[in-house]
């Protein structure tokens, strides 16, 4: 499973939706002007993050089940 392409992109997506959500999270806690002016970008860039990432899982998981 490690030596597939598509596993190592889907990994590399779900730890930009975790990066991207860390950044959010610690800016939310922090408050301030950054937080004020960036909230939404951020999260609107992690939900599109997280999109793709369960796109690419569930790709995936398809091509698994199909034995390829």
């Amino acid at each position: 499973m490690a030596d597939e392409p598509l596993f190592w992109l889907m990994a590399v997506a779900v730890l930009a939706v975790l990066g991207i959500l860390m950044l959010g999270i610690g800016s939310f806690g922090k408050g301030g002007e950054f937080n004020r002016k960036n909230a939404n970008k951020i999260m609107r860039w992690r939900i599109g993050a997280q999109a793709v990432a369960v796109a690419l899982i569930l790709l995936f998981v398809y091509l698994r089940g199909n034995g390829s």
